[in-house]
């Protein structure tokens, strides 16, 4: 396992953020800090990234305990002020030029039992503190990137089925099977991968989409992309040219939708776990482009948090094809963590979009609506596609093209 975990670290850290040399590299920040069950990665990253000849490494130590009590019985008013203390050194960090690193684990039941009243103020609290920094990063102002890593609540959820004892290597197991790193050379492997992604949303830019036709039980929708989109995937170039991978695991190829461009109906096809909550059975209805009615066969609080959060919380900001022949999605393995369900199927995003335009990374948020995109506190995947899913593209010269026939791409890259 250390072998597996040394180069999972070095996807992380030579892949991921690519980091260069005399570069600082923060691990862990706002709501994602490191917890104490990643203690033995979160080692590896900082070994290989100094050996990589990183400048600084900072480690944002967390403990989800401590989150929970916070959120159920401390002052979320002092949270607040303490996320602004953490702003100022992330800040600084990123002015010198640092990378960035999540460790996305969060125990799917954090928040049970807990008002949700509380849970929403809590999240808005960072988030909001942390919202600039946040549309900088996903901007690719810098280089950023999410490797997971199991903790034993986690694991418990994913893997009941097992003794507990065997639940941490078993979700361990899962994690580098998807993240590409159980090969003899994973960075060699992931090159390929980002490749063949790359082949997929250069075909998707050849068609000249403007808008795609979703049809599955439970989901009659169309979706008009923004004017001037472009389709993108797992690499790209930071503001400073250097290529990044943002997502470990990634299966997608995505790009922004029209703020006003989308009409119909459309139900999700697996539980969503956001902010310790499970939401099962959404179900929302568009009419030019807002959310107007909603409904979730469960979590139906919890969904209501999210598409209430503020007005840009009622558009989509991120339309993801990801096909049911993927590993990911073969697994049949649900996660309660949407990096990787994400990542098993087609999905949209609720709330703030990526400037996925031409000329998009000189786009500042307040010009956001002129350019089609939408901006929000929000940005929340839900996941849609199926074996059941056709998906056809409506050209600007008005030809309709068969993108996916039951959850698979129709034309091979």
């Amino acid at each position: 396992m250390e072998e597996h975990l040394r180069k999972y670290a070095e996807l992380a850290v030579k892949v991921g953020v690519n980091l260069q040399p005399g570069q600082n590299l923060v691990i862990g920040f706002g709501r994602r800090q490191v917890y104490a069950e990643h203690l033995e990665f979160a080692r590896q990253l900082v070994d290989v990234a100094y050996d990589a000849g990183a400048k600084f490494v900072q480690v944002d130590w967390g403990d989800e305990w401590w989150i929970r009590e916070t959120v159920k019985r401390g002052s979320l008013e002092t949270l607040e002020a303490r996320a602004k203390w953490q702003l100022e050194w992330v800040e600084h960090l990123a002015k010198e030029g640092a990378a960035f690193i999540a460790i996305p684990a969060s125990n799917p039941d954090l928040y049970e039992g807990i008002d949700p009243a509380r849970v929403t103020a809590a999240e808005r609290a960072i988030s909001s503190t942390f919202r600039d920094f946040d549309n900088r990063r996903t901007a690719d102002q810098y280089r950023w990137t999410l490797a997971s890593a199991p903790t034993q609540a986690w694991a418990d959820k994913v893997h009941p089925e097992l003794p507990e004892a065997e639940r941490i290597d078993a979700l361990w197991k899962d994690i580098l099977f998807c993240a590409r790193a159980l090969g003899d050379n994973p960075v060699e492997d992931w090159r390929k991968h980002i490749d063949n992604l790359r082949k997929r949303s250069d075909y998707l830019n050849s068609l000249h989409i403007h808008s795609l036709h979703y049809q599955a039980p439970g989901t009659d929708l169309t979706v008009e992309l923004a004017p001037k989109h472009y389709w993108t995937s797992a690499q790209k170039p930071a503001l400073d040219g250097v290529p990044f991978v943002a997502n470990m695991p990634t299966e997608e190829v995505f790009t922004s939708p029209s703020k006003y461009g989308v009409n119909g109906v459309v139900t999700s096809t697996m539980p969503l776990n956001h902010n310790g909550t499970t939401i099962h059975g959404i179900r929302l209805k568009f009419e030019k482009g807002r959310i107007v009615e909603y409904s979730a066969e469960q979590g139906e609080g919890a969904l209501k948090n999210i598409v209430e959060a503020d007005e840009g919380s009622h558009y989509l900001g991120e339309v993801a094809l990801v096909p049911v022949d993927s590993p990911i999605a073969e697994m049949g393995q649900l996660f309660y963590n949407t990096l990787f369900d994400e990542n098993a199927s087609c999905h949209l995003a609720i709330g703030r979009a990526y400037p996925l335009v031409e000329g998009g990374e000189n786009i500042g948020h307040g010009d956001y609506e002129a350019h089609g995109l939408n901006d929000s506190l929000m940005h929340v995947d839900f996941m849609i596609g199926s074996n059941q899913m056709n998906i056809d593209a409506i050209t600007h010269d008005n030809q309709t093209i068969a993108i996916m026939r039951d959850g698979k791409w129709t034309t091979p890259v």
